[in-house]
């Protein structure tokens, strides 16, 4: 019973609010570096696709056999357009992120402060537990 007491005081809620929020601030830190890592690969690999691209056209055009390559030069491009999906999707994502953790920091900063000014909350030196 003492614990509900505990969660229906504002403080209560507060701490559990600011524990919450000190619990997902990591998680979504570290979810946007995986997804920045994603990006920076999805880029890269449009890149080489690209290359290949422009390199089997090359290839096609100063070939004396006849050899088709434009199937393989359209699979490259489809491979391409979705990869650019794929990072526009990304991008959304880590945007919401941002904006997530942007939110977060402030919404912790905003309780810290509340409950210093309302004297329930001290801040603690680090070198004590």
């Amino acid at each position: 019973m003492a614990a509900l007491a505990v969660v229906e005081t504002p403080s209560g809620r507060d701490a559990i609010a600011e524990g919450l929020l000190d619990l997902l601030k990591p998680a979504v830190q570290q979810l946007d570096l995986h997804v920045h890592s994603v990006r920076e690969s999805q880029v890269e690999l449009r890149e080489h696709i690209d290359n290949l691209a422009t390199e089997l056209c090359r290839i096609n055009e100063h070939q004396k056999v006849a050899l088709d390559l434009d199937p393989y030069v359209k699979k490259l491009l489809n491979a391409r357009r979705r990869v650019v999906l794929v990072n526009n999707i990304l991008q959304n994502a880590q945007e919401r992120l941002r904006r997530l953790n942007h939110n977060v920091a402030k919404e912790t900063a905003r309780r810290k402060t509340m409950l210093e000014t309302s004297g329930v909350f001290t801040p603690r030196s680090p070198n004590k537990p």
